[in-house]
């Protein structure tokens, strides 16, 4: 009786993990499918980011699709930066760790900051658009 007592919490903590891999999974999979349509994308706890052609979409993870999502055209940005801790970075010697963003500043002021979880991978995508916005000048 003790000993069932025991692994009766056991299993309930089970059932609480394997429901949040089932719901992560989920959440997955729909990126997945979501991100078929574009040229690039990029999926992470803090945002999914789609980029075809000259426009970017981006929004936050969730189950059954991507919610809040937001496009724009590059042709209306005047400005890509990567920003950790709140700071413009170089590209050439970006630090390890910090909390990345991509700012987008547009033509009219105002500017778009989309979160990452690694810098290095933020990095690559600033400079992969910077490359794009500098082609179509």
């Amino acid at each position: 009786m003790e000993r069932g007592l025991i692994w009766l919490p056991l299993l309930g903590i089970f059932i609480g993990l394997a429901w949040a891999g089932w719901h992560e999974y989920q959440k997955v999979e729909a990126y997945r499918l979501w991100a078929e349509q574009f040229d690039r994308a990029k999926y992470d706890i803090k945002a999914v980011l789609g980029q075809k052609d000259d426009t970017i979409t981006w929004g936050k993870p969730a189950h059954p699709f991507p919610q809040a999502l937001e496009s724009f055209s590059l042709k209306e940005v005047s400005k890509i930066d990567l920003l950790v801790n709140g700071e413009s970075i170089s590209l050439d010697d970006p630090p390890r760790r910090g909390k990345p963003s991509i700012a987008f500043t547009f033509k009219q002021g105002e500017t778009v900051m989309i979160p990452f979880t690694e810098v290095s991978l933020a990095a690559q995508w600033t400079q992969k658009l910077q490359e794009l916005k500098a082609e179509e000048v």
